[in-house]
């Protein structure tokens, strides 16, 4: 992980209350959270504040010695975590007291050498602060009662963590702009985490072909193409939302976020399956929030010649709201043509950021209406009478008419505006202010 903040890495046994606790310290609902173990399946990081300082919480799945499977993967994770942080909140579930597994955690934690500030959550009240102190035990020093889901001890906890946290460094005004920010979305199990992994280098997301393993959306600053890029993993959109259950509600919503954050947007699609009315939704989505598209078909080893014809046909039936967008054909687990992706994002970044002088603009526009005027409706012909860019990321367009423009009229502007000016990869806004006729003035 790169973050010029400390970090402060959030470690304890499942279900004990960690993600309800990063959300208690970052002061807004952001961890997925639910009264099941598991839930949080990555590292994940936040930024938050306290007496003016800023620092990285990094939430980990729960740590289990004994865990196989997923659930050691989420463990190895967690270690991980441990490594990269400057101290470390373990958070031990007070009702439940000393477990096996955190005498276990212990040992690793001293070998960490890290400070550590150990959190007895769940205490509601006097007598569970008696169960609380039975935590000396475990030789890290004094516990801090705290209540995660009410907030009790919260303050004195965020003092303690400020104090085992080195200084931030001082802010420098003048350094340049932070890498762009790419959210990668699409549908469960269509390899969003495999392709971040490959990106990365590591094993940075908990992979596992159960759809649905990414919960929690992961930030990631990745060197790509001699730049730095910060990735945005996010759990597959679910079929709808108000469908979907408890945390995968929620993490729904986290994607949605994901996309308003970014400033392209990786969509990737099964290219060994059918193109799915929620892959359209999601486009749909994308464009809406008026982000850089780039759609990467992904397991594109799988495809033979039979499915790539009906891949070409649906792709013309499907995605005609978006001709505009780069196509990369990719194998997110082998790494096949993942290198392209670099490209792409240039090019819809560049099509987003694109400005066309106000002169062009309406030197186009001229030549435009005189070969091809807007159809005449009622005895009457609106006429463009002037055109600005009005805003970039996306490109905005004010059109000033005599009168609505039709749909279709708009919709054959914006081809030729692409065709003139590029905006790869980039929606465009097409508005237009219709002249208020003098007896209205």
């Amino acid at each position: 992980m790169v973050s010029e903040q400390p970090v402060l890495a959030v470690i304890g046994r499942p279900n004990v209350g960690k993600s309800t606790l990063v959300n208690r310290i970052i002061g807004r609902r952001e961890a997925v959270v639910e009264d099941v173990p598991g839930v949080t399946r990555d590292r994940v990081s936040y930024d938050a504040v306290w007496n003016g300082r800023t620092f990285t919480v990094v939430d980990t799945g729960g740590w289990d010695p004994d865990a196989r499977g997923m659930a050691e993967r989420i463990a190895q994770q967690a270690e991980v975590a441990m490594t990269v942080a400057d101290a470390i909140l373990f958070v031990v579930d007070a009702t439940v007291g000393i477990t096996d597994a955190d005498e276990r955690v212990v040992k690793l934690l001293r070998a960490s050498k890290k400070p550590v500030i150990l959190a007895a959550n769940k205490v509601d009240d006097q007598r569970s602060e008696l169960e609380a102190a039975a935590l000396w035990n475990l030789g890290l020093g004094e516990p801090m009662p705290v209540s995660a889901l009410h907030g009790r001890g919260s303050g004195d906890l965020l003092d303690a963590i400020l104090d085992a946290l080195p200084d931030p460094p001082e802010e420098d005004f003048d350094a340049p702009a932070g890498p762009r920010r790419v959210a990668i979305v699409g549908k469960p199990n269509v390899g969003k985490s495999s392709l971040l992994n490959k990106l990365a280098g590591e094993e940075r997301v908990v992979v596992d072909n159960a759809s649905g393993t990414t919960v929690d959306p992961v930030d990631e600053i990745i060197q790509l193409g001699g730049r730095e890029w910060t990735f945005i993993d996010t759990a597959g959109i679910r079929r709808r939302v108000k469908e979907a259950s408890g945390h995968e509600y929620y993490a729904s919503l986290r994607t949605n976020a994901a996309i308003e954050r970014a400033e392209v947007v990786i969509m990737i699609v099964d290219a060994s399956q059918s193109l799915s009315e929620q892959d359209v939704r999601i486009i749909n989505a994308i464009q809406e929030a008026g982000r850089a598209l780039v759609i990467a078909f992904n397991k594109w080893d799988l495809v033979d010649d039979e499915r790539r014809y009906y891949l070409e046909r649906e792709i013309d039936r499907e995605l005609v709201q978006v001709p505009w967008a780069p196509r990369v054909n990719i194998a997110a687990l082998t790494g096949w043509h993942v290198d392209r992706l670099v490209r792409a994002l240039d090019a819809a970044l560049e099509g987003w950021e694109t400005r066309v002088p106000t002169g062009a603009l309406n030197s186009f526009l001229g030549r435009l209406v005189a070969e091809h005027p807007h159809p005449v409706r009622g005895g009457k012909q609106p006429k463009i009478l002037f055109g600005t860019q009005a805003a970039t990321a996306p490109p905005t367009f004010v059109l000033f008419t005599s009168g609505k423009l039709e749909a279709g009229y708009l919709r054959f502007i914006e081809r030729r505006l692409r065709e003139e000016f590029g905006f790869v990869g980039s929606p465009i806004h097409l508005q237009q202010r219709v002249r208020a006729k003098r007896s209205q003035r």
